[in-house]
C-alpha cells in the first residue's frame, strides 16, 4: 500500500511541475552563458525544463550531477549513453522510468543555456557546508548509475549529501507541504466522493468501484 502511494505521489509531483505548452518537448537553444568564478566543491543550480537542477563543481570545467535518462535502459553501452548531454525528452522519460546516473559533464552542458547560481542553498540549509575538497570527493565517489526517485533520490538529495552530509530536497518538501494542505482541506473529501460516484455511474457498481469510493474519502477524512 505504501509503495503504491509513493508511486502515485511521485507521478503527481512530476506532472504537477509540467508547463503545459506546445514547446514542452522542444529543446532549449544552447546559448552562451556567462559563468561566475567557480571553485572545486561549489554547489551549482540552474533552471532546466521542469525543475531547478543541481550539481557539484569538480574543477577543470567539470560538474557531477544526478540526471535521469531513458538511454540508461535503451542502451547498455555506458560510453554511448553518457554523451551527449541529456536532452529534455530523455530527462522526462528517465524520470518516468526512474533510471538515472550520477555523471560528469562540462559546465556548459550542465547549464544547458541557463544562468548558473552558485551556493545559493547555503543560506537555506540549517547545517554548515563541509570542506570544499570533501564535497568534491564525495561527488566523485558516487559517479555511476543509480535508482531515481522524485521524492527520495533526486539531484538535490545528491548535492545536499555531498555538501552538507544530509540528503534533503527542498523542492520535495515544498511538494509535500502542498499535499498536506490539500489533505487538510476537507473539501477534498467531498470531491473524492463525487468523483467516486461519477465513476460508479460510468463503469457500474462492483467491488472494484465501490471500495475506492468509500476508502479514499475515509482516509482523507481521517488524515485531515
Amino acid at each position: 500500500m505504501l509503495d503504491s502511494l509513493t508511486f502515485l505521489f511521485e507521478k503527481f509531483f512530476l506532472f504537477s511541475n509540467f508547463n503545459i505548452f506546445p514547446n514542452l518537448w522542444q529543446e532549449e537553444p544552447q546559448s552562451v552563458v556567462k559563468c561566475p568564478v567557480l571553485r572545486r566543491g561549489d554547489l551549482l543550480e540552474v533552471h532546466r525544463t521542469l525543475f531547478i537542477h543541481s550539481g557539484i563543481y569538480l574543477g577543470d570545467n567539470r560538474v557531477a550531477h544526478l540526471m535521469p535518462d531513458i538511454m540508461l535502459v535503451l542502451n547498455n553501452n555506458n560510453k554511448q549513453h553518457n554523451k551527449p548531454v541529456v536532452t529534455n525528452k530523455r530527462l522526462i522519460l528517465g524520470c518516468m522510468i526512474r533510471k538515472a546516473s550520477i555523471r560528469v559533464d562540462s559546465v556548459e552542458d550542465f547549464a544547458h543555456g541557463a544562468q548558473i547560481m552558485v551556493n545559493d542553498m547555503d543560506v537555506k540549509m540549517k547545517c554548515q557546508a563541509l570542506l570544499s575538497e570533501e564535497v568534491a570527493r564525495r561527488a566523485e565517489k558516487l559517479v555511476g548509475d543509480i535508482p531515481y526517485s522524485l521524492l527520495w533520490s533526486n539531484c538535490e538529495h545528491f548535492v545536499t549529501y555531498c555538501r552538507y552530509g544530509t540528503p534533503v530536497s527542498q523542492q520535495t518538501e515544498q511538494f509535500c507541504d502542498c499535499l498536506k494542505t490539500i489533505i487538510r482541506d476537507q473539501r477534498s473529501v467531498a470531491l473524492t466522493v463525487w468523483l467516486g460516484v461519477m465513476y460508479i455511474l460510468c463503469v457500474g457498481l462492483s467491488p472494484l468501484t465501490t471500495l475506492p469510493t468509500i476508502l479514499f474519502p475515509f482516509f482523507l477524512w481521517m488524515a485531515g
